[in-house]
């Protein structure tokens, strides 16, 4: 790392010849200001434009949600999908005695069965399948409204019809299962193909097949994290993938690896990551740009024995000086860091260690 300059009182001379640094550095160039330092360097840029701050992360990427599939059908499983598996909603998910069990989108788990007359939240999310499944139209049955009646008695019967059920109009309980998501992806199977299987019992467990990336943040570092950071993902292959972060955990956990909370990410382009499962991904979170900013090298910054910091320039003519410097936003990612400071402008160029 660059050797740090201590600025002491004037007239003091570092060994071997080299600096004679004065109490007052940002005084226009002396000859005492100009002397070579002893030390291997090289030479950077002073550079305009837009500088990210990042956090570096490892994650996890896979896919979103974690669904149990409670089933409400006793008898005997006779057809269980595989896990990975893919089933739309309107679909069969499985099958018990045979008879097939429909997956439709909805939060409210299925309780009861439903028939003509009934009211409430359940009757409201059939009613809104129904007309998403194309089972009818808005015009025939409104899928904001909470009432089972004429229109979704056919719209039931319709679906029932294209899943292979009896065509009763009534939904019973153990016909369908409602998951808060349109398509799901198998994650595990729980049942047996052949084994008796009681209700409320779970059958399956399933994600949906939004891709998501999972950071265990430590707990201290939350406030520098925020809904809508962009974010770069770096596959397993190198490869990287753009996203956002969507969800900032409010609840720490502890384990032997610290306290930590759960940050989730949105993928904005998902083809992009392709279809591994809780693989290790490596997550640069921008927390903070900072646009049109000088920005230099962070290794070629000199502490100062006041405070402070200050770059070693050169210029044009090889004649060394001192610019006292403000830092502002730190790119961990780049190595760079804003600067402000008189005398300082884009283009210059400026000593860091030697590579």
């Amino acid at each position: 790392m660059r050797w740090v300059a201590a600025l002491v009182a004037a007239g003091a001379l570092v060994a071997g010849g080299g600096w004679v640094l004065r109490a007052d550095p940002f005084a226009a160039p002396t000859a005492s200001t100009t002397a070579q330092s002893p030390a291997r360097t090289g030479l950077a840029q002073v550079t305009k434009g837009t500088l990210s701050a990042r956090t570096l992360q490892n994650g996890t990427l896979g896919y979103a949600g974690n669904h149990q599939i409670v089933n409400r059908a006793a008898g005997t499983v006779t057809k269980l999908p595989a896990v990975g598996q893919v089933v739309t909603a309107g679909n069969v998910l499985y099958r018990v005695d045979g008879k097939p069990v429909v997956l439709l989108h909805g939060a409210v788990p299925i309780y009861r069965s439903l028939s003509w007359g009934a009211d409430g939240a359940d009757v409201q999310q059939l009613n809104a399948a129904l007309v998403r499944l194309g089972h009818a139209t808005k015009d025939q049955l409104d899928p904001g409204s909470d009432y089972f009646g004429r229109a979704t008695y056919n719209a039931l019967r319709d679906l029932q019809d294209r899943a292979g059920l009896e065509e009763s109009g009534n939904l019973a309980l153990g016909q369908a299962v409602f998951v808060p998501a349109k398509t799901i992806r198998v994650l595990k199977v729980n049942a047996v193909s052949g084994a008796q299987t009681a209700a409320g019992t779970v059958v399956l467990e399933a994600s949906s097949t939004a891709r998501q990336v999972t950071v265990e943040l430590n707990a201290g570092r939350q406030s520098q994290v925020a809904v809508g950071d962009k974010v770069i993902i770096t596959l397993p292959d190198g490869k990287t993938a753009p996203g956002v972060v969507s969800e900032v955990g409010k609840v720490a956990t502890t384990s032997d690896s610290g306290t930590t909370i759960e940050v989730k990410i949105r993928p904005t382009r998902p083809k992009q990551t392709g279809s591994l499962d809780k693989a290790p991904v490596q997550v640069s979170i921008v927390t903070g740009t900072a646009e049109d900013v000088l920005s230099v090298p962070v290794n070629s910054l000199l502490a100062l024995a006041g405070g402070g910091y200050a770059v070693e320039v050169v210029d044009a003519g090889g004649e060394h000086r001192l610019v006292g410097v403000t830092t502002g936003l730190f790119d961990d990612s780049e190595g760079r860091v804003e600067v402000t400071g008189d005398g300082l402008a884009e283009g210059q160029r400026i000593v860091v260690p030697a590579s």
